[in-house]
């Protein structure tokens, strides 16, 4: 496992332990969540390059069909 260090002020830093703190989690943790979160979306939006790519236009609009109901689903 790797380590970061990142530099942030320190009223950012007070902030996002609080969010943490709220969220029950720890600050670290509050991170990972997050890197994960924009791995999955520079994956998907690769995937997404790939398949125009390959020039098939309705499979690809048929992904964004799905992330669409996905959205939706999500938000009730």
């Amino acid at each position: 496992m790797a380590t970061m260090t990142i530099r942030l002020s320190d009223d950012k830093h007070e902030r996002l332990k609080r969010l943490a703190e709220r969220r029950g989690i720890s600050l670290n943790k509050l991170f990972e969540e997050w890197s994960t979160v924009a791995l999955t979306e520079y994956d998907a939006q690769n995937r997404f390059r790939l398949l125009g790519s390959k020039g098939d236009k309705q499979k690809a609009l048929r992904v964004l069909d799905k992330l669409d109901a996905a959205f939706q689903d999500s938000r009730g």
